[in-house]
């Protein structure tokens, strides 16, 4: 025992006033083990059941993030006042100190007050689709300062926290199940209006993605200087490859069209040469 107590007591550092023991290694060490264990404790009890949804995973995520956060604050704290510095001194010596460091790091005390918002309000979840600069994301990680997603490209994207929650997003999955969506296309004038919509309604049926046939709306919509414009409305649960539900149906009514003998117009413009006399 006296010789546990000689080794926890040995000197490390000792400068001026100021010493570290080798048994504020072992507190510090200690304090890092139990957070860790802690955290792994609490993560294993909110995901100890197999979540039925991706929004309860969101949830659980959001939550585990936001006590994370909370218990590291505090044990860094602890870690601190185990290895002699009074957080309470550090902080009112530090004051001036901080106001110059919050000036310049003004736009990540945003992100991170945006993270701690998103967090707490759970208005965006891991698992969400969003609509963020005309670019679309699946949410896979939200963090303090920045989250991480995936666009359709399968690039991974770090946004900001700031930008999610002060510029227009769209959320996706808070819609319904199903989202309409439409395909514009254009005519030659002289084609058959309704062989051209029968053909439309036929070639948006053929795609399985799409939700419901009853629900799809084929219009008529303008007189254009070229064409004859149409519109296709339909419902797919596919969001988040819905350009490539497009892009399969737009095939399926070219190679009808092209069947059919119905032609898609190009712009064109008359020239008139006048010769003088």
């Amino acid at each position: 025992m006296e010789f546990i107590r000689n080794f926890l007591e040995f000197e490390l550092i000792h400068i001026g006033d100021y010493i570290i023991r080798v048994f504020a290694l072992v507190m510090v060490l200690f304090i890092f083990l139990i957070t860790k264990i802690l955290l792994f404790g609490i993560k294993k009890t909110l995901f100890r059941r197999h979540a039925k949804n991706s929004q309860d995973i969101g949830n659980k995520l959001a939550l585990f993030q936001i006590i994370k956060y909370v218990i590291w604050v505090i044990a860094f704290g602890l870690l601190l006042e185990t290895v002699g510095i009074k957080v309470t001194v550090l902080v009112a010596g530090s004051a001036a100190l901080l106001v110059g460091v919050g000036l310049g790091l003004q736009q990540t005390f945003n992100d991170i007050v945006s993270g701690i918002i998103l967090l707490s309000e759970r208005s965006i979840k891991v698992g969400d689709i969003l609509e963020i600069d005309s670019d679309v994301v699946k949410i896979q990680e939200i963090g303090l300062r920045t989250s991480k997603g995936t666009n359709r490209d399968e690039i991974s994207i770090i946004i900001p926290n700031s930008l999610i929650t002060t510029n227009k997003v769209i959320n996706w999955s808070h819609q319904a199940k199903k989202t309409r969506f439409k395909i514009n296309i254009g005519v030659a004038y002289g084609s058959n209006v309704d062989l051209v919509m029968k053909i439309l309604k036929e070639s948006t049926l053929e795609h399985p993605d799409i939700y419901d046939g009853n629900l799809i709306d084929i219009r008529f919509l303008d007189f254009a200087t070229s064409s004859l414009d149409f519109q296709i409305l339909f419902f797919s649960e596919n969001i988040f490859r819905i350009e490539k539900v497009k892009s399969d149906i737009r095939k399926i009514i070219n190679r009808k069209f092209v069947e059919n003998n119905i032609t898609i117009p190009f712009p064109q413009l008359d020239v008139h040469l006048k010769s003088k006399l």
